[in-house]
């Protein structure tokens, strides 16, 4: 059995919801097609890496997480200007191609910082809610 935080166990609701509709973006096909790839998917880029990082060190401020996570994500645009072949090796594949990327582009920079911002209020409120209801219950799973 697994015991989980409260905020340990909304953060996973949370992933529940927003990794499909990140990988929806990737296959979308409709009305406004290119910015729902790239941007939105951008976006929600972001907030999954916010939720992931503060699931498994819950200690660090939402601000820093936030702030990590978008300057990790603009190095890793940077790096798509970069093409060696180890790195082409990894885009060659969907879950590289999605962690990576594969083509550089400056107007990716505000969908990562909005996306950033997001995340950073949704930790805000988890990190509140757990503050605020500190308790020996617990959620199995």
């Amino acid at each position: 059995m697994i015991i989980l935080s409260k905020q340990r166990f909304l953060i996973l609701l949370l992933l529940i919801v927003v990794v499909p509709i990140g990988f929806f973006t990737k296959f979308y096909d409709g009305p406004a097609k290119v910015w729902v790839n790239d941007s939105l998917g951008g976006l929600l880029y972001e907030i999954f890496w916010s939720l992931v990082i503060y699931f498994f060190f819950p200690k660090n401020k939402p601000i820093v997480v936030a702030v990590s996570v978008f300057m990790i994500t603009c190095l890793l645009e940077i790096l798509q200007l970069w093409h060696p072949v180890f790195l082409e090796f990894i885009r060659d594949n969907f879950i590289g191609r999605t962690i990576l990327g594969n083509s550089f582009n400056w107007l990716d920079f505000p969908y990562y910082l909005i996306g950033s911002a997001m995340g950073y209020f949704l930790l805000k409120m988890i990190s509140k809610l757990d503050n605020n209801r500190r308790s020996s219950t617990v959620h199995k799973l």
